[in-house]
């Protein structure tokens, strides 16, 4: 007998049953609401706009053109707004910088909002998600066992990797042919989203294909103690849909709790000295904790077969951006002398094969893969991140990594990859499922930190 959810009053229709061998009990709790009609957003660089943004149109040359103020209403959203976050979402729009800009701190603050409880979030979340399958469990395991790691110790640092799927390239452009409509529908499909992130409740977020970033994720993630930084794609393939909600690009937060900025670095990465469509946000980060310095980084390399080389320049650049960065200079003699560790997450949209995993696994800076940890030998990446699809066939394919650098950080525990049977013969994204690919998330720490010891 599969599980199924209770039926919400919110619906009042039947539950769908859920599938996969295990499932994560949900509860109900007061309504959560849907946000409102949702507006466009100007375009490059992530201009401002909260739920009652407008419509920009973007010329050749990427500079603002005529700005109309019709409604975007995809996703089907209706009227309501988040309960506990009405005024996290109705809070006035950041002032942006120069995306392609390094930022100090004082530049780059969020707004000062309620503290939300994220334990009421997520029952908000879970009473919204009623009607559709249980999440699949998936367990946190120690990679020198195949126990699964019951508690995270205080000072280990939890980073999350997640192409979420951009709202405007699920429903317009990326033909997922056996995914219905309706599990794309924005209005549910944000709460599998949030459900995800505060079940794992990160201390770092790595983001790819954002695009409610202003009127979703900023607002409540600030609410919530989190810091977040957002660089758009200087030509987003979310602008070619007609009714869209701005570009989408890459988001970066961190728990204020946990670090204090020094400066983030907006980088539009290039190939064969030429400017490209993919941007990485690099933040150098000090662990309250600890003392210690991050260097934390996200990035989304060009998609599809026959752009290996491109690729491959464009994690050069990023490699040599990240050098420079972390390494010892007059721009960062604030943080002491030395490499600074290095978390990089993204999705790289290439196979272990490609030249570009190879640039990463041999570079200077001394990186290793982490999901390679879950293989018995230690070396072998996970058989799949992605598996959809489409009109030309099926991908199952592993795109998205969490680099980090071996000699300074050891990874303490990694979130399982589903099973061919929790993910199901439609594959994804589906009802239970966001996006066409799954969360990654790892447990690090510092190689010379006492309490590894305790």
């Amino acid at each position: 007998m599969h599980p199924t959810r209770r039926c919400s009053v919110l619906f009042g229709q039947l539950c769908v049953p859920g599938r996969g061998k295990q499932t994560t009990r949900r509860t109900i709790s007061p309504a959560l609401a849907q946000t409102g009609t949702r507006y466009c957003h100007p375009g490059v660089g992530g201009g401002g706009g909260g739920i009652k943004g407008t419509c920009a149109q973007l010329n050749p040359s990427g500079v603002h053109g005529t700005v109309s103020a019709s409604a975007c209403p995809m996703g089907g959203s209706n009227s309501r707004l988040f309960g506990t976050l009405a005024q996290s979402l109705n809070s006035t729009p950041l002032a942006q910088p120069d995306p392609y800009s390094e930022e100090s701190p004082d530049q780059d603050l969020d707004p000062v909002l309620p503290e939300a409880d994220p334990d009421q979030l997520l029952r908000e979340c879970e009473e919204a998600l009623q009607r559709r399958p249980a999440r699949p469990h998936r367990d946190l395991v120690c990679p020198s066992s195949t126990e699964p790691c019951h508690h995270k110790h205080s000072s280990t640092i939890r980073v999350m990797q997640w192409n979420i799927l951009a709202q405007a390239l699920g429903e317009g452009k990326d033909g997922f042919i056996r995914c219905p409509l309706e599990a794309l529908n924005w209005h549910e499909r944000k709460y599998l989203i949030l459900e995800e992130i505060l079940t794992y409740r990160p201390d770092i977020l790595c983001l790819q294909e954002v695009d409610h970033y202003y009127d979703t994720f900023q607002p409540i993630m600030a609410s919530l103690g989190y810091h977040g930084t957002f660089l758009a794609k200087p030509w987003s393939p979310c602008l070619d849909v007609e009714q869209n909600n701005g570009p989408d690009g890459c988001a970066l937060f961190y728990r204020r709790s946990r670090f204090s900025l020094h400066t983030t670095a907006h980088l539009r990465l290039s190939a064969m000295m030429l400017p490209t469509n993919q941007v990485a946000i690099v933040q150098m980060l000090n662990c309250r904790l600890t003392g210690r310095w991050l260097c934390v980084a996200v990035t989304h390399l060009k998609a599809r077969s026959g752009w290996e080389r491109l690729r491959s320049a464009q994690g050069a650049d990023l490699l040599q951006s990240l050098r420079s960065i972390t390494s010892r200079g007059s721009s960062q003699s604030e943080v002491g002398s030395g490499i600074v560790p290095l978390v990089v997450c993204g999705d790289f949209n290439a196979e272990p094969s490609e030249d570009v995993y190879r640039r990463f696994s041999s570079s200077p800076l001394g990186l290793n893969s982490a999901y390679k940890l879950l293989s018995s030998d230690g070396q072998t990446e996970p058989a799949y991140t992605t598996w959809k699809i489409r009109p030309s066939g099926e991908s199952c394919s592993t795109l998205d990594y969490i680099w980090y650098s071996h000699e300074a950080l050891s990874v303490e525990s990694l979130l399982d990859i589903p099973t061919e049977e929790q993910i199901g013969p439609d594959r994804l994204p589906s009802y239970h499922y966001p996006s066409d690919h799954l969360s990654l998330l790892c447990d690090i720490s510092f190689r010379d930190d006492p309490h590894r010891l305790m």
